[in-house]
């Protein structure tokens, strides 16, 4: 019997993101903005590797941007994206008001071992 191999590639750290370009990665949703129902349906979450770092008992190195905005398009709400949960997530990576930012991302929440 085969072995499902995980369809995910190796993750990207967040710091290490190219500018342009296909990536995997993940970390912790920080903050998630709604946007007013007069403007175009749009939600968006930044994304934040630190807590990776805190949980590893890291320090992240200072200067580096260890934060990436995903926008989902068209969408008003996304179920299961909210403040504090943790996400694997892939797309095309570009820079949007100087932050690396993915469209319509594909994601995979991962949950917490309880004890």
């Amino acid at each position: 019997m085969a072995i499902p191999q995980d369809p995910w590639p190796p993750a990207t750290a967040i710091c290490d993101l190219p500018v342009r370009g296909r990536a995997v990665c993940g970390g912790f949703i920080d903050s998630v903005t709604i946007l007013p129902a007069a403007e175009a349906p749009q939600f968006s979450a930044i994304v934040t590797d630190r807590d990776e770092y805190a949980e590893a008992g890291q320090r992240p190195e200072p200067g580096l941007n260890h934060r990436v905005r995903l926008i989902w398009l068209g969408r008003r709400r996304v179920p299961g994206i909210a403040v504090g949960t943790r996400v694997r997530f892939e797309g095309m990576v570009s820079v949007r008001d100087g932050l690396p930012t993915i469209f319509n991302p594909r994601y995979e929440i991962i949950g917490k071992q309880e004890t």
